[in-house]
């Protein structure tokens, strides 16, 4: 089997970031982003989709955080996306259900090769620390534009605003894992009866 393993880097007058990702990998991963909550939650993803993630981004976090913050989300799109290819043998589908303690989150994700977000996260304050979670909303945009993916994104329930955070990431690398995984019955088909999941 091929490695799936790909790096992209983005560089705009506000900011500047490399990412790399196995898909195959161990759920390593090394994170610089000068954004702890947020590379809390991007651990998360590495963790529970078993994608080593090594990101290293400098942004103009004097402004605010939106630049940085949505530019990872495009970047770590890009390198999934040139990971993955053409998308011969991979389940494409993925969902998953996570709790922590009072807050459940779903995420469901289709590598259809046609970008959509459909997010639904209410958070019960507008911060965690110092981090902005409008953000968040921002970070799977860019997200899902580059990896040309469709995501639904839903909180559930929940009170807390870390446990809200934490379930729909650890949900969204667990959705993640379950799309990209090899399908052996599938072998290198693409999982499409257009035959393509370009657009």
């Amino acid at each position: 089997m091929p490695e799936r393993v790909a790096s992209a880097t983005r560089e705009t007058k506000e900011t500047r970031i490399t990412a790399t990702v196995n898909l195959d990998g161990q759920g390593t991963s090394k994170l610089d982003t000068g954004l702890p909550f947020l590379e809390h939650m991007l651990e998360q993803v590495s963790r529970h989709g078993l994608i080593d993630v090594t990101l290293e981004a400098r942004g103009d976090l004097h402004i605010d955080a939106h630049h940085t913050v949505e530019d990872i989300g495009i970047t770590l799109g890009q390198a999934i996306a040139k990971a993955v290819g053409a998308k011969q043998g991979i389940r494409r589908y993925g969902h998953a259900y996570v709790p922590l303690d009072e807050a459940l989150s779903r995420v469901v994700v289709d590598f259809s090769g046609r970008p959509g977000l459909d997010y639904h996260v209410e958070f019960p304050r507008a911060r965690i620390n110092d981090f902005d979670v409008d953000l968040f909303h921002e970070f799977f945009q860019g997200f899902v534009n580059h990896a040309q993916v469709t995501l639904h994104v839903d909180c559930l329930r929940g009170k807390n605003a870390h446990h809200v955070a934490e379930t729909v990431f650890k949900a969204f690398g667990r959705a993640l894992r379950a799309a990209l995984e090899r399908d052996a019955r599938v072998g290198n088909v693409v999982p499409s009866t257009k035959g393509t999941l370009s657009g």
